[in-house]
């Protein structure tokens, strides 16, 4: 073989190389902006996420992570997107502190070609995909399971989350389309305690001291263990009332016998969230249809109850985390190929 034409074939196997390995060197930033760092729930939500990212090394992929994870108003996380959308990052995930206040931003960062996704409160805009439970179904399930324990009747109140956001407002819905269909069951009242401990626990005791002949509590994770406290001191832990799936909390539910459920609701959502936009950013496609919800951009993975019924796996599952885990789950890129990708 004539020297140039040796020449002229390694050179185009040393192209072939380089275009191979650089297939395999693939590499995004993706920004998470959390607009309220007053729960542990979110800061695992922050890891996690960060893990996910990790895991792609293992495909091929190298996945940079830029994190703002602050306490500020809608406005401060606003500010904070379009940050993002000028440092040119290739994704932005956000569990957003409003469902529409967004949307001229999330156009925004359509507009610069950044894909935008939700989490843990669904938002209205069309440029933005939320992905994650489907709240209602999170709160319409733990009511079922109060509903039916009562037997169907009984005074009953409501201590909600934070007002005004999307995932409060989600979960209030999931009560109210339970609960009406029961004439017998009367809401009596409810009250905001903003998913936080200290102003659950004196929610609940005004409450009980007000309505001497509640039946039982609905209320939300991120708050139930106040709402316990509260119950333990006045001597009514026999009443049924939803719970949490904190691993602290899993040992009191198991030590004091309770009669409690909550449905699982995941920090892992926004490391779902990433697989997602990583297989987009990859070139996937959705199938048609899967994007559901009200405002049509969401795509949903179920959550499940933890009763008293199965609450052996919940102990087990939590038994070598520390005490302030929530049970989780992430939905691996290739299970997200079969549920919503082409």
């Amino acid at each position: 073989m004539k020297n140039w034409m040796k020449a002229g074939l390694a050179a185009l196997a040393g192209a072939l190389l380089a275009t191979a390995a650089h297939a395999q060197d693939k590499t995004y930033t993706i920004a998470l902006s959390n607009g309220w760092v007053g729960s542990e729930w979110r800061t695992q939500m922050i890891q996690e996420a960060e893990a996910a990212a990790k895991a792609w090394a293992d495909k091929g992929v190298t996945v940079n992570v830029v994190v703002q994870s602050k306490n500020v108003d809608v406005n401060g996380q606003i500010a904070d997107i379009r940050n993002f959308i000028g440092q040119g990052v290739n994704a932005i995930i956000i569990n957003p502190n409003s469902p529409t206040a967004f949307n001229p931003t999330f156009a925004q960062a359509k507009a610069a070609g950044i894909p935008v996704f939700a989490v843990d409160g669904e938002v209205t805009s069309k440029d933005a995909i939320f992905v994650g439970i489907d709240q209602k179904q999170f709160a319409s399930l733990s009511t079922q399971w109060l509903v039916d324990t009562l037997g169907g009747k009984g005074e009953i109140v409501a201590i909600n989350g934070i007002a005004g956001h999307p995932a409060n407002q989600a979960r209030v819905e999931g009560f109210k389309s339970v609960v009406e269909k029961y004439p017998d069951i009367k809401v009596v009242n409810e009250a905001n305690a903003d998913w936080d401990n200290a102003k659950s626990q004196q929610v609940t005791q005004t409450l009980l001291a007000t309505y001497p002949n509640l039946a039982g509590i609905w209320t939300q994770d991120g708050q139930a263990d106040g709402v316990w406290k509260a119950l333990s001191a006045a001597n009514k832990t026999n009443l049924p009332t939803t719970g949490d799936l904190r691993k602290s909390f899993v040992k009191q539910w198991v030590d004091g016998k309770w009669n409690a459920a909550v449905s699982a609701n995941p920090p892992g959502v926004m490391a779902t969230a990433l697989n997602v936009a990583v297989l987009m950013l990859e070139g996937n496609k959705l199938k048609d249809g899967v994007l559901k919800g009200p405002n049509g951009n969401s795509l949903y993975v179920d959550t499940y109850l933890v009763s008293n019924a199965n609450l052996e796996k919940a102990v087990k599952d939590l038994e070598p985390k520390p005490d302030t885990d929530v049970i989780s789950f992430t939905v691996s890129p290739d299970e997200l190929k079969t549920l919503f990708f082409q």
